[in-house]
């Protein structure tokens, strides 16, 4: 095989340089709130102009990676999801933490991104030509299923709220409107001029996760809270890893979902890391347990959004078509050097396409290690004073928000947002429904007008959406996805009932 021949390139003084000085950057550009991995790539792209090809790809390719886990570090010691796609970290992370199990949810968050990492670039490099044909059977109905699939994960990240979690997500998916539509250019709830561009994700992901907290710090500034044990216990790592084979099929089945979700065009991590909680919870013989800083939830969603990272380039390197925001910017990295998509990125450039693979994948390794050694040393972020942790995280969230578009308009809808959820967080209404929602809206309005479109002029709406093979098993899976969400809510209400 090809990709044997180059690999020893990978580990040249300078590819190896640059790729653990990316690493470094991207778990840093992670662990930030606001700065996700899109975000950290592009930052990058000017640096690659005077570097060789193979160089400027693999150091593109580190930040990825290690941005995407780097998330997660906010995520569990702050409650603050560093990217979008570490929104389901918040599900078990910070329960542990909280725990005393701060380190073991740390070392447990990199393990399982390790595992899906490799997982997924495995799968870029022995099925990239057969998966890029498949992602290009995702028409407009396909992606319109795929988002309401993802929608029915809202059943699940409620228990003993499903009602509100419902309400939730549909105010997500209404928020998610605001501004001129993408597809016909009509005003939505445009009722002041700076809403015209409608609201950004991450803005909203810091105002409905972030701003809580903030408000939170400041009002017990003055009450000295418990501290989080993360400090490095001897032996826990081992522990961690051996326990990895109790969580085999959770692990298994993050991968697997997370690789599928990261080769339809449009998807992400944030999308993938839910829909894999919510499926290992539902197979789950004890649900109970999730949300309660379960660790087999924590393998399920981090797994499945580092292994997006691999596949979401399958349909770039194949076909010119980028899987994901991030890997669009990567595209641009390619170009710039007179690199090209298609099937003569394997032929004419394969010593720069398989060194490049040979470095995405050891780069997996290179964010684990230096992601466990960060860990040991995450104490001095957790146990930070309130009054000095209300400051910089105020700060962050500011720098986060504003640096999306260069628009203070972003900070205020931060602001804005984040106090609207405050007053819902104290209502019961939890944030997680309300943040898919406004991911998954403009998937599937977007979607469904295309769709819409083509089946006026063709089939007509019923046959184009509710025909073909992947329309029919997306609706069984959706359907079956709700219902089973339903069950568990019955089940729980009645346990909640025998309780009392």
């Amino acid at each position: 095989m090809e990709f044997f021949q180059y690999l020893p390139d990978v580990f040249s003084w300078l590819n190896l340089l640059v790729l653990i000085a990316s690493s470094i950057g991207g778990l840093f550009f992670g662990a930030m709130p606001g700065l996700s991995p899109t975000m950290a790539v592009a930052l990058m792209v000017p640096f690659t102009f005077y570097m060789p090809p193979t160089t400027s790809l693999i150091m593109l390719g580190a930040v990825y990676t290690s941005s995407v886990a780097g998330g997660s570090i906010s995520a569990i010691l702050l409650s603050i999801p560093g990217a979008p796609a570490s929104i389901a970290t918040l599900m078990e992370g910070p329960a542990m933490a909280k725990q005393g199990r701060g380190e073991e949810a740390l070392y447990t968050s990199f393990c399982a991104h390790v595992v899906g990492g490799v997982f997924g670039v495995l799968v870029l490099l022995c099925f990239a030509p057969p998966l890029a044909r498949f992602a290009m059977r995702f028409g407009p109905s396909e992606l319109f299923w795929t988002a309401i699939f993802g929608i029915t994960v809202i059943t699940g990240l409620s228990s003993g709220g499903m009602l509100k979690g419902l309400f939730g997500g549909a105010l997500g998916m209404l928020i998610s409107t605001i501004g001129y539509s993408q597809i016909s250019g009509e005003p939505r709830f445009i009722f002041h001029e700076d809403l015209s561009s409608g609201i950004a994700l991450v803005p909203a992901l810091i105002g409905f996760f972030a701003v809580p907290q903030v408000i939170d710090l400041m009002r017990d500034a003055h009450v000295k809270l418990a501290k989080l044990d993360v400090k490095a216990k001897k032996g826990m790592l081992r522990r961690v890893v051996k326990s990895l084979a109790t969580y085999a099929r959770t692990l298994t089945l993050g991968s697997t979902l997370g690789t599928v979700v990261g080769i339809i065009p449009g998807a992400g991590g944030q999308i993938a890391g839910l829909m894999a909680y919510d499926q290992v919870k539902k197979l789950s013989k004890h649900p109970e347990r999730f949300g309660q800083g379960n660790p087999e939830g924590l393998c399920a969603s981090e797994s499945a959004n580092n292994a997006t990272v691999g596949p979401a380039l399958i349909p770039m390197l194949t076909l010119g078509i980028p899987g994901s925001p991030t890997a669009a910017v990567l595209l641009g990295g390619l170009l710039i050097h007179g690199l090209f998509p298609g099937p003569d990125l394997f032929t004419k450039h394969a010593g720069v396409t398989y060194t490049f693979l040979g470095g995405l994948l050891l780069a997996q390794f290179a964010m684990f290690a230096l992601g466990i050694l960060a860990s040991r040393y995450s104490q001095y972020v957790a146990n930070v004073p309130n009054h000095i942790m209300f400051g910089a995280v105020v700060i962050l969230c500011v720098f986060g928000s504003y640096c999306v578009s260069n628009n203070f308009t972003d900070v205020l809808i931060m602001f804005v947002l984040g106090m609207a959820m405050f007053a819902l967080d104290k209502l019961g209404f939890p944030s997680a429904p309300l943040v898919l929602g406004i991911i998954l809206g403009p998937i599937a309005e977007e979607n469904f007008l295309r769709g819409r479109m083509i089946a006026e002029t063709d089939v007509g709406l019923f046959s184009y959406f509710c025909t073909g093979e992947l329309n029919l098993i997306l609706i069984a899976l959706s359907v079956f996805s709700f219902a089973w969400g339903i069950v568990g809510e019955i089940k729980y209400a009645r346990k909640r009932a025998a309780e009392a």
